[in-house]
């Protein structure tokens, strides 16, 4: 399936690592033109010599005044992936406000900054555009030791609803993505204990994590014109746990 994705300029957030790297990869191998934000330059830099032409956005998305500096010549942007979130895994009544300040920072309100500069130039040039938010299967169901990251995320199901209600007149789609647990780098590490795995495979109907290209292939099929018609959607790419 031809995505037709050549040409058009994709910003990812998140890029250096992970899922937000192998979707940079991607869109750079269908032709795209990427902005890749990071946090870590080392990532960036790695990033360009594996994808070359690749531009690259060096900034603390924690940081609203930084991030609207970094970003505010960025220039027209027809498509948004909104990846980069942290996770801080505490017990419930040992969360503190630097986990909970520094979670919604990045996993909610980057969301709506980076969400906001995009939009904003689609809208000023009478453009089509997509904005795809990574959210996690944890928005809809209760983990322990993650209050603060479901709470997040579930923040983030609501928010991608009522930006493709608010952006939709404007012929702006916004979806998310809700992926298990992804074979990325720091996945493997986090649930390399069998036991722990075992737990969360237990009620997954598939039997498996999700590898990153799973949610890749799902993030590119959002961007495209495929979904032409899907707009404030919540995909599961979690091999049945919520259905569970």
């Amino acid at each position: 399936m031809d995505l037709r994705l050549a040409g058009r300029r994709a910003l990812v957030t998140g890029a250096g690592k992970g899922i937000g790297r192998s979707t940079v990869k991607a869109l750079h191998a269908a032709g795209a033109r990427v902005v890749a934000v990071s946090r870590t330059q080392a990532d960036l830099d790695s990033l360009v010599r594996e994808c070359p032409g690749t531009e690259t956005v060096c900034v603390d998305l924690a940081d609203w005044e930084a991030t609207e500096q970094a970003l505010r010549g960025v220039g027209p942007v027809d498509l948004l992936v909104n990846n980069a979130a942290v996770a801080f895994l505490q017990p419930f009544l040992e969360v503190t406000k630097e986990a909970y300040d520094m979670s919604f920072n990045v996993n909610l309100r980057a969301v709506i900054q980076v969400s906001q500069i995009v939009a904003r130039g689609l809208i000023a040039r009478g453009a089509p555009g997509v904005i795809v938010n990574v959210s996690s299967q944890a928005s809809q169901r209760g983990l322990t030791n993650h209050s603060v990251y479901c709470s997040t995320k579930g923040a983030l199901d609501i928010l991608t609803k009522v930006m493709a209600v608010e952006l939709g007149p404007h012929k702006i789609r916004v979806n998310a993505v809700n992926p298990t647990v992804v074979m990325t780098p720091m996945g493997q590490a986090a649930w390399s204990d069998p036991q722990k795995a075992k737990a969360m495979l237990d009620r997954i109907p598939l039997g498996r994590f999700a590898e990153m290209e799973n949610v890749v292939d799902t993030i590119l099929f959002l961007l495209s014109d495929r979904s032409s018609m899907t707009t404030g959607s919540t995909v599961p790419v979690d091999g049945g746990f919520l259905a569970t």
